[in-house]
């Protein structure tokens, strides 16, 4: 087991790097070095790596003795600084389509640290940025071919099963992507699956991941997402996407009922993903999304004033998909999320259509429980269309979210119970302009954050709700159908 030590001030390329005292000096030594089970490049403190980058290629450690990316020095000094500054450039190409415009599916991206058909690698303890320091290229840093950047992307395309991958307390800032695509590796952390190079090799080498932790990571400033895990250019297989006359792939899919096979998931989708503690802010478009995941877990990460991009008078190339949340999932089976925080999401009055804390969207069994939201500006949770089913929202607080706290946008099942909301002068309890689906809204307590009484529309046109067993604790009206509402005293006096 070896260690690679990289010094910016001390070192020199022509060392050999096995020791602090004869330390290389740049990254690039890096990605020369054959790298085993159980060795790790070390990073000093104090050093900064600008107009650098760090990309690895098809490294396997093992289980028991992965390799290693981190730091190494005097603790009082500031984490080892990689400034990308729109260096590390590579390909990439998800050799599918991938659904929707105007995200690209192919294209050149700026990364600074790269692990490409890695197993058994963990990044820990650096500083990472990738900054637009001027408009060189000649476009405005909302034109729609600005080049897409990464502070850490993780990428499966040709060795199969990615396994073992960790990122943790990573500060990852300042990442000045583009503001329209959201599947390339865009943002602060990407975790991509592609198809193989090789098309005889699309069922026997299927390239997903197993085992991704990514943990306390600070990720602030990045455009456009935070964190994403879990895209993949196999939703072509997991949501039967059509073919055209010469059996190519043709952009267009069929999510049937809304169900997602569990075999299917756990074939060609992302398995044991975990994505807890990090503190995410200021993303320009949502903060933590899992994507094509078989039951990952979110936890105990903040989101905080998430979706600053997604805005008219930015946002401007185009109006497609100018939508934002701050922590969900999309395509997942079983999603946990729990104790999580989300803040201030911004813009559903500027031109995002979105701007919830949460959104249960095209997924199957989503499940929120003891998370937190306070002033997201679209409001606390969304139930997102006809595809998003067997959803459950419980357990949960809500503190005056804006505009509507429940958003049931054609939803066919969504359960809300056993939560808190207490809603803003200026909202309602359902987002009331688009509560055309279905829910049943059971066992909740609704306080009404205004001095005067509040009268709502609990029945929107097009709407079926049931509500049953809720406290409503200054309204001027409650729902008819309510029939076993009990005045909050009655249930403090029952001790329920």
């Amino acid at each position: 087991m070896t260690d690679h030590f990289i010094s910016s001030t001390r070192g020199d390329d022509g060392n050999d790097g096995r020791a602090r005292t004869t330390a290389w000096r740049t990254l690039a030594r890096a990605e020369d070095a054959t790298l085993l089970p159980g060795d790790s490049i070390l990073l000093e403190r104090g050093s900064r790596f600008v107009g650098e980058s760090m990309h690895l290629n098809a490294v396997r450690g093992q289980a028991q003795h992965p390799v290693t990316i981190g730091c190494y020095g005097d603790p009082a000094l500031p984490l080892p600084l990689i400034a990308c500054n729109g260096t590390g450039r590579w390909f990439e190409d998800y050799r599918a389509p991938i659904g929707g415009a105007p995200h690209r599916n192919r294209g050149t991206v700026s990364t600074a640290v790269l692990l490409r058909d890695c197993s058994h690698v963990h990044v820990h303890d650096l500083e990472i940025t990738n900054q637009r320091i001027d408009d060189a290229d000649g476009l405005a840093y909302n034109d729609l071919d600005v080049m897409d950047r990464t502070g850490v992307a993780v990428i499966a395309e040709n060795g199969g099963t990615s396994r073992g991958i960790a990122l943790e307390r990573l500060f990852i800032h300042d990442v000045d992507g583009n503001v329209y695509d959201k599947h390339m590796a865009n943002g602060g952390i990407q975790v991509i699956a592609h198809l193989p190079e090789d098309p005889t090799r699309l069922e026997t080498d299927i390239a997903r991941f197993d085992d991704v932790r990514i943990a306390n990571n600070i990720v602030r400033d990045t455009r456009r997402w935070g964190i994403a895990v879990g895209y993949t250019a196999y939703l072509n297989i997991i949501d039967n996407g059509g073919r055209d006359a010469h059996g190519d792939w043709n952009n267009t899919f069929d999510y049937g009922d809304g169900t997602i096979d569990d075999e299917r998931i756990r074939t060609y989708g992302a398995t044991n993903i975990v994505v807890e503690g990090n503190v995410v802010e200021r993303a320009g478009g949502d903060a933590i999304t899992v994507m094509y995941c078989d039951r990952p877990l979110v936890r105990r990460n903040i989101s905080r004033q998430a979706a600053k991009d997604i805005r008219s008078d930015v946002y401007t190339a185009t109006s497609n998909d100018r939508v934002a949340a701050a922590i969900w999932p999309w395509r997942c089976k079983h999603a946990v999320f729990e104790y999580n925080e989300a803040h201030d999401t911004l813009n559903a009055d500027r031109g995002n259509g979105d701007g919830q804390a949460w959104d249960a969207d095209f997924g199957d069994g989503t499940e929120y429980r003891y998370n937190y939201s306070h002033n997201n500006s679209g409001g606390c949770v969304m139930f997102c269309n006809e595809k998003a089913v067997h959803s459950s929202f419980h357990h949960n607080v809500s503190d005056r979210d804006r505009m509507g706290a429940i958003d049931i946008p054609r939803n066919p099942d969504a359960r809300v119970t056993d939560n808190t909301f207490i809603i803003a002068e200026d909202a309602d309890p359902l987002r009331l302009e688009r509560a055309d689906g279905t829910a049943t809204i059971a066992d909740n307590t609704f306080v009404n954050a205004a001095d005067a009484p509040k009268r709502t529309n609990w029945h929107p046109q097009g709407s079926h709700v049931e509500y049953t067993g809720n406290v409503y604790i200054g309204f001027a009206n409650t729902p008819q159908d309510d029939v076993e509402v009990r005045p909050a005293e009655e249930r403090l006096l029952n001790h329920e």
